[in-house]
């Protein structure tokens, strides 16, 4: 199993899972959920707060997924996704793409936690070198 994204038009949950009323109505209910349990909600990223309107929610785990003849059905564990700003999305999807062992060894929830750690290893030296040529 690869954790490598397939192009849009071949994928059906690019293109029409995550357009479907079931994603929409499980996103919404996730915000609402972890605004009640810690107020703050931030990207577990960069650390910025956000909202619906500014996180988006990546998959740790496709399980609750799936597709009938009568449509998606989004039955996601809450666990199973995580903010990030639309940009910390896309670098933690390409650090999953080009690293082969987080692409195709490792499980998607695992290659996503290390891809997360490892860009803010590099977030925390920029952040450092920065300060140091100050």
């Amino acid at each position: 199993m690869s954790n490598r994204r397939r192009p849009a038009r071949d994928n059906t949950y690019r293109t029409n899972y995550l357009r479907s009323g079931a994603w929409f109505a499980r996103r919404d209910r996730w915000f609402r959920d972890e605004q009640t349990r810690d107020g703050t909600i931030r990207c577990a990223l960069c650390l910025g707060a956000g909202g619906p309107h500014s996180l988006e929610l990546h998959h740790l785990d496709y399980r609750g997924v799936t597709q009938t003849p009568h449509g998606w059905t989004a039955h996601e564990q809450h666990e199973d996704l995580t903010p990030l700003h639309p940009r910390c999305h896309e670098y933690v999807h390409q650090l999953i793409e080009r690293d082969r062992a987080l692409s195709g060894f490792v499980s998607r929830r695992t290659a996503s936690i290390q891809a997360i750690a490892r860009l803010q290893a590099k977030i925390a030296h920029y952040i450092e070198a920065s300060l140091e040529q100050q």
